[in-house]
């Protein structure tokens, strides 16, 4: 996914240009920490004090010039309005959040007035026209069916959580003053891998291979999440 965000930053903006991004929902901070070793200048908003700790621990460990470029901000996603002002930024990122969100319209909105004109938003969420791959490739064909008619899921962490469909966000982000304009697949391949898998030694290829399904068809329509980059009109 950093590659694919990378992409289309380096095809949207200048080369050497310092960006303002906004990373709402930023967790430990791993997004927002890369592109502030960058050179970009980055706030992330989270509300969890545990994710927010790990993020400031982690901001703590960098040099001085990168601290300076990155700001923390304790807060709810869906109350950017609050914090910044209309256009205060070049980039948006919201991912992993949709999922956790009951209503997702209102935070959608809000992070579009976010951008400045032709700013790019990345969101990335739960694939909802593939949920009945993951059971029926592990051979629970119950849970197969029963994922064809639903667009909730049981996320491997524990919590019920909700996915999102490509034709539906596509149809919210055009209402938003963003529309879409590249997606991407995520974890195509990998998805089923246990979470205690050791490293393979050949990676590379690996996030290779993946990449390359991530934007070649019909292997990104079946990836468990979606890598969706609209750009404010």
């Amino acid at each position: 996914m950093a590659r694919q965000l990378d992409e289309q930053m380096a095809g949207r903006f200048a080369v050497g240009r310092r960006l303002r991004v906004l990373d709402v929902g930023m967790g430990r901070g791993t997004q927002a920490l890369r592109l502030a070793r960058a050179g970009h200048q980055v706030t992330g908003v989270e509300r969890d004090a545990t994710m927010i700790a790990a993020a400031r621990d982690a901001l703590a460990g960098q040099p001085e010039g990168i601290r300076e470029r990155m700001r923390i901000v304790e807060g709810d996603g869906r109350d950017t309005g609050v914090h910044f002002l209309p256009g205060s930024f070049d980039v948006v990122l919201c991912h992993g959040v949709l999922m956790y969100v009951e209503e997702p319209d209102p935070l959608l909105a809000g992070l579009a007035r976010m951008l400045a004109p032709g700013g790019l938003l990345s969101l990335l969420v739960c694939n909802g026209d593939a949920l009945a791959l993951r059971p029926g490739l592990s051979g629970r064909w119950a849970d197969a069916l029963a994922a064809f008619d639903t667009t909730d899921y049981r996320d491997r962490l524990g919590p019920d959580v909700r996915s999102d469909r490509l034709a539906t966000l596509t149809a919210k982000l055009a209402g938003i003053g963003a529309p879409l304009h590249t997606w991407y697949g995520v974890r195509v391949f990998t998805d089923t891998a246990p979470d205690d898998i050791p490293v393979p030694d050949d990676l590379e290829t690996l996030l290779a291979a993946e990449e390359r399904a991530g934007r070649t068809d019909p292997y990104r329509a079946v990836a468990a999440l979606l890598h969706l980059c609209g750009v404010r009109g």
